[in-house]
């Protein structure tokens, strides 16, 4: 008798001293495979199987920025997990991507949950990919990166135009609402992110 699968933590493999070439012979077999994400930087391969409580934390947060963007009258495209590569150098599927405004080479903001392995290491893949802007939820708590020239400031508030008046510690308390109750997390966040500039 099979046995069911818990599909509630995420699965990851890593490997390491890999080339580019082995990559993408990877990537091809996963073609057609929803729910895996593949990561190269650095001869480092992840292969990733996001878990319910994954999906669950970067739909949520995917939802509510996109509400921010929409209340506030903020032209977005949003970009998903698709794949962001620079041939032979990095790849990466974020949780969620966006462009504001209009399309660009790479999306303007890239946002990872990280369950199961720290974000400054995944810092350097998104580096190489040129990526403006990189939020990390982790352990109930958001990180944010700004590029800068030559590497990845720490920053308390995105600089990216169109979500500088976004208030981070509530988006992060509406996401931590949303484990009980999505309709409160909307509710609270729209009035409080949304409803003071309208009142």
């Amino acid at each position: 008798m099979a046995q069911l699968l818990n599909h509630t933590t995420e699965r990851r493999l890593v490997l390491h001293e890999r080339t580019w070439e082995q990559f993408k012979l990877i990537q091809k077999g996963f073609e057609g495979s929803s729910g895996v994400r593949l990561f190269y930087y650095n001869g480092t391969i992840e292969i990733l199987m996001p878990g319910e409580d994954h999906e669950f934390f970067k739909t949520i947060i995917g939802f509510l920025i996109e509400l921010f963007l929409v209340e506030k009258g903020i032209e977005f495209i949003p970009a998903g997990s698709m794949t962001q590569e620079r041939q032979g150098t990095a790849s990466a599927q974020a949780d969620e991507s966006y462009w504001l405004g209009q399309k660009r080479l790479v999306p303007d903001l890239s946002i990872e949950v990280v369950l199961t392995s720290g974000s400054a290491n995944k810092l350097e893949r998104y580096k190489a990919l040129g990526v403006p802007e990189v939020w990390f939820w982790e352990d109930g708590l958001f990180a944010l990166y700004h590029l800068r020239e030559q590497s990845y400031e720490r920053i308390y508030r995105s600089e990216l135009p169109g979500l500088t008046d976004l208030d981070i510690e509530l988006l992060s308390k509406c996401v931590l609402i949303a484990q009980t109750s999505r309709v409160e997390a909307v509710r609270e966040f729209r009035q409080a992110a949304i409803g003071r500039e309208s009142n």
